[in-house]
């Protein structure tokens, strides 16, 4: 399991006054000011949230330390992360989607398909791109029972149902 957890990702600069634009990936996105520091991805940097607000399909966060446009625009795309420890257990049937990136995909019979290499959020379900065991292009699962009828964490697998099924995977139509 992942030492570390991505919590949030700024997008960009907000206003003139070192505000940013920031994605949260906590089940309440308000939620990330809940956790403490937030560290860059590489460690390099730590950022404390002084004030957060919700907009229009983000948030809006000032940082301890950024007060102008200037410094907000450096940190575009930066992705954070806080310590594993800080965060709350799972729920039942809910996962971190660090958990399940690296884990070896199978079919009902135990053949291997491949691998998680990412979890995808546009919107609706989760999606779970595979990279298949044999190459090629990866495979997009949707993370719901009817295609991931079973997650073992500790067994390092999940269970996906029959690919031709997927929607964006027709198979030879």
């Amino acid at each position: 399991m992942a030492e570390r957890i991505c919590v949030a990702q700024i997008g960009g600069a907000h206003g003139l006054r070192g505000e940013v634009k920031l994605k949260s990936f906590t089940a309440d996105p308000m939620a990330v000011k809940n956790y403490g520091p937030l560290t860059a991805e590489d460690g390099s940097a730590s950022f404390e949230i002084e004030t957060l607000r919700p907009a229009k399909g983000h948030l809006v966060a000032r940082f301890r330390g950024i007060d102008d446009r200037d410094a907000a625009e450096r940190l575009a795309n930066l992705r954070l992360f806080v310590p594993r420890e800080r965060l709350p257990p799972p729920a039942a049937g809910e996962f971190y989607h660090a958990d399940l990136i690296g884990l070896c995909a199978v079919t009902a019979d135990g053949a291997e398909i491949g691998t998680v290499a990412a979890v995808h959020d546009f919107g609706a379900d989760d999606i779970l791109e595979l990279q298949p065991k044999a190459g090629g292009s990866t495979i997009m699962v949707p993370f719901t029972a009817a295609f991931v009828p079973s997650v073992d964490i500790a067994g390092g697998r999940i269970v996906v149902a029959p690919l031709e099924d997927a929607p964006g995977n027709r198979g030879s139509e």
